[in-house]
């Protein structure tokens, strides 16, 4: 009996994605199908379907899926999911679907086949249904008004840029998974499917498991979060984001290489786990936490490391708004319908010259003149500006692989902060 928890939505890992026979079988069947391409954001939310990370989906979302996720953070059968997963297509496309049909979808950046859908609903994604997504998937507690949110929004928000550049219609229906595209090669022994993760920590007779998000490098502040995970956990899943980021942000093998040398070097081996997955971000900020730790509980993790402005983007959130938004979550009678993956949530952290350490604002009676802000979003703008870095903003060996890396760009891309990283806050 498996001491970990459920998957969920209370269906065990449903998984997808084909094997063998049948995998074979699918793939001679797709080759005389319609063909649809799709985004790098569907393609990532294809295999997360195809392994059973977005358990208990089989498939895209139908419009009334779509609304009650927007309006109620449920779908229409009352389980809890928290942002829309759906597939765009072109009305061109859908002129040629008809409901019932089964397509093939296809990798839009190389034709690979990823899988097969049967189409049980062909629904139009109009602006005004874009713009409502985005003010309810994206919009923040601090933006008093969907006005004041557009002003900024649409020029300097990358998730609401990926809303509204959506093509004309969705389809819902069920998919067979064909391919996990390049993820298991490019990145081996760090992507993982749900059931390798659960085998692993089955293993290690764990039972309470903390996940760490990661898209940046790990500074001092991950490290330091990480440990105190592992101080209340049987252990800590360092969690790396390996699909696609917003322009700037550094390359999932460069924060893999970061890792490695942060754990041999700084951690006791046997209580950390490192694993990838393949999504896209969202930078939807509180609504993307509750994702993150949906989907996390699918991979065996029953906590969520939830720090400061969590998956957010520039100053459209709150400090710690995807900390309190696991307060208002509505739940269920039936267990398996709610989220059971909880948030350790942990305050702003930094390094304390006085204190002679990492602390936090709970524990630290400085003030911030005496404090390192420690922030990703901070480091990668050092490093791309050539700015020195802080002392104790990272290790030296991080540091020292994020250079080499920064010194062979060609192209630098500007870096935009949070003002709370920056003390203007």
């Amino acid at each position: 009996m498996s001491k970990l928890v459920a998957p969920h939505g209370g269906k065990g890992l449903t998984i997808c994605l084909l094997e063998g026979a049948a995998l074979e079988a699918e793939k001679k069947k797709a080759a005389g199908l319609k063909k649809v391409a799709v985004s790098p954001r569907v393609k990532g939310d294809l295999i997360m379907i195809g392994i059973g990370g977005f358990s208990p989906l089989t498939g895209f979302m139908t419009k009334a899926d779509w609304k009650s996720v927007c309006d109620k953070y449920t779908l229409t059968d009352g389980t809890f999911w928290p942002v829309p997963v759906t597939l765009d297509v072109s009305q061109a496309d859908a002129n040629e679907i008809k409901e019932g049909q089964e397509i093939a979808l296809v990798d839009a950046k190389n034709n690979e086949l990823m899988a097969t859908m049967k189409v049980t609903e062909k629904w139009a994604m109009s602006e005004a249904d874009k713009k409502y997504e985005c003010e309810k998937i994206f919009m923040g507690e601090g933006t008093k008004t969907a006005d004041d949110f557009w002003k900024i929004a649409k020029n300097d928000h990358p998730g609401v840029q990926m809303v509204m550049n959506q093509k004309e219609v969705n389809l819902a229906g069920t998919v067979k998974v064909l391919s996990e595209a390049e993820y298991p090669t490019k990145y081996a022994g760090i992507y993982q499917r749900p059931a390798e993760s659960r085998k692993i920590f089955e293993e290690r007779g764990w039972s309470e498991i903390a996940a760490l998000q990661l898209r940046n490098p790990m500074h001092r502040s991950h490290e330091y979060l990480a440990k105190i995970a592992v101080e209340v956990c049987d252990g800590v899943f360092i969690h790396s984001l390996v699909g696609n980021l917003k322009a700037g942000d550094i390359p999932a093998e460069v924060r893999v290489k970061c890792i490695d040398v942060l754990v041999k070097k700084y951690f006791i081996e046997k209580h950390v786990v490192q694993g990838g997955y393949p999504l896209d971000m969202r930078y939807a900020g509180p609504r993307e936490a509750l994702l993150h730790a949906t989907f996390r509980q699918n991979y065996g993790c029953s906590r969520m490391i939830i720090g400061r402005d969590h998956a957010g983007v520039g100053d459209f959130y709150g400090m710690f708004e995807a900390q309190t938004i696991f307060d208002k979550i509505p739940t269920s009678s039936d267990p398996g319908k709610n989220l059971l993956c909880t948030p350790l949530k942990i305050d702003w952290t930094f390094y304390c010259k006085k204190c002679d350490g990492m602390a936090s604002l709970r524990t630290c009676p400085h003030g911030k003149e005496d404090r390192v802000l420690l922030s990703g979003t901070m480091l990668r703008k050092g490093l791309s500006e050539g700015t020195p870095i802080a002392d104790h903003f990272g290790r030296e060996e991080v540091l020292d692989i994020l250079r080499e890396y920064y010194a062979g760009l060609e192209e630098k891309v500007e870096i935009k902060t949070h003002s709370a990283a920056t003390g203007q806050k």
